[in-house]
């Protein structure tokens, strides 16, 4: 086949389609115009605040929990969810280095895991799984500590380089599906 037959041929304007255009283009303007904002709209009543737990189930303690008084059984979150989860908590309460937290309730990388366990999602084992997706990050990206306990508390580490580990890390375990 050549390129002659598998191209189409050029359009050509006759009176018959200039016409049509021209018709077309006659209804079109009487149509009403689409209302457009010039800015987007911001609630003059400022935003709400969102808990750190939001769009997650609360873990809820069953009769039988009740009854034994044991805690309830934590909510399962996958390990992406974990550190989301982990750096949304972080942002909620603040951020240390040194220490796992502070007297303020700030809290260091493995506080806000702990803390994330603490208040009911996930297990031991989503932590440590967690913690394994923070290690290939920071290989990964060449950065030479040896846990992210060490780089939470390196002197040059910032909070939002703490999040953006996080946030990596979260984004590695959703494209591995765990």
């Amino acid at each position: 086949m050549t390129a002659a037959l598998l191209l189409p041929a050029p359009l050509a304007l006759t009176p018959e389609v200039t016409a049509l255009v021209a018709e077309i283009e006659t209804y079109l303007a009487t149509l009403p115009a689409a209302a457009q904002l010039a800015v987007p709209y911001v609630c003059p009543l400022g935003a709400t605040l969102r808990p750190w737990n939001a769009g997650y189930p609360a873990p809820t303690a069953t009769l039988l929990d009740r009854l034994t008084r044991r805690p309830a059984r934590p909510v399962p979150v996958t390990i992406a969810d974990h550190l989301q989860l982990a750096s949304r908590y972080m942002t909620a309460f603040g951020w240390t280095q040194g220490r796992l937290w502070d007297e303020t309730g700030r809290v260091c990388l493995l506080g806000a895991q702990a803390a994330v366990l603490a208040h009911g999602y996930g297990t031991p084992t989503t932590v440590l799984r967690g913690r394994v997706q923070l290690m290939e990050v920071l290989h990964a990206t060449g950065r030479p500590h040896a846990s992210p306990d060490r780089f939470n508390d390196a002197p040059g580490t910032r909070q939002a380089d703490v999040h953006h580990l996080l946030d990596r890390a979260s984004a590695r375990a959703l494209s591995l599906g765990i």
